[in-house]
């Protein structure tokens, strides 16, 4: 995200996984604050509400209550919750879960958790940007839900409709250096495989795998026949190890269905980046183009 540099919150226990978020996050420019550990880091994000655009932290970083606290006083952020993908929900519905063996995404992941705080601003506020002008924002501040309150906040501190729309081209698979794009594919494969374990058994587990592995695709541009390469090489995998093992290895046709899966949120991802104005001047451009289509056939 090179249109604007943010600051980038810790409340992390171990000093090893900070120094590992500090380096992932050096090439983006943005600045890094350590808030200290439990009631300390909830002090600061209580009293500076605009000190940090994006907290990460882990699980013992900040604990249920004192993350009920924040929610309770309305100081809700985007957020990134590093620790094991369990399909709970630690801070607000918008937060996005990496594992810590898959750091490599945490440039993707906070391009992540931002876009969907603004979406979730938005359900909350407004149906669409279109309507800011006369939804609850124009009804007087009183009027107007917290959560919304804060997406808006952000998205004129970053000065356009959200990162959707502006992915950096420099962080693309393609454009990384060589060693960098090999470590981001290993990440993104640990990432799958924690989709496809979870896949059949724990579905709210698989919902956060999967959504971690469709971010970083989507932001990081990630070709689809490395998805789909990603996807064969690890049934492969899975294959020759249960044959080893005797067992029968058919039932692993089903889980092409998490690759349709992980598709169907890519391509709503993509939909997703078309900026409304450009989405209506192509409905424009198709209608026209029909309506002289009928001309000419009468």
């Amino acid at each position: 995200m090179s249109q604007a540099a943010l600051t980038i919150g810790y409340a992390l226990t171990d000093d090893t996984l900070q120094h590992s978020c500090n380096q992932w996050l050096k090439a983006t420019g943005h600045r890094q604050n350590p808030l200290g550990l439990g009631w300390d880091a909830v002090r600061f994000l209580r009293e500076h509400p605009d000190g940090c655009d994006v907290i990460v932290f882990d699980r013992q970083g900040l604990t249920p209550e004192q993350l009920r606290d924040l929610r309770d006083a309305d100081v809700l952020v985007p957020a990134v919750v590093i620790g094991d993908v369990s399909g709970s929900v630690d801070y607000h519905e918008a937060e996005v879960h990496l594992p810590a063996d898959q750091l490599e995404q945490l440039s993707y992941s906070v391009d992540a958790c931002i876009a969907r705080f603004l979406r979730q601003g938005l359900r909350m506020g407004g149906a669409s940007d279109s309507e800011s002008s006369t939804g609850p924002a124009a009804q007087g501040e009183d009027a107007t839900p917290p959560t919304w309150q804060l997406a808006q906040r952000l998205r004129e501190r970053l000065g356009y409709l959200g990162v959707f729309y502006k992915r950096d081209p420099s962080r693309f698979l393609r454009s990384l250096p060589p060693g960098e794009r090999a470590e981001l594919f290993q990440s993104l494969e640990r990432t799958y495989r924690d989709l496809l374990l979870s896949y059949f058994r724990d579905r709210p587990a698989a919902n956060q795998a999967l959504e971690s592995f469709v971010n970083t695709a989507f932001f990081s541009d990630l070709p689809i026949t490395k998805t789909v390469e990603i996807h064969m090489n690890l049934i492969d995998r899975f294959g020759k190890q249960l044959k080893l093992e005797g067992h029968n290895n058919d039932f692993l046709q089903d889980y092409r269905l998490a690759l349709l899966d992980v598709m169907a949120h890519l391509c709503e991802m993509y939909r997703r980046s078309v900026p409304p104005d450009a989405e209506l001047g192509a409905r424009r451009r198709s209608s026209s183009r029909v309506a002289s289509e009928g001309e000419v056939a009468q």
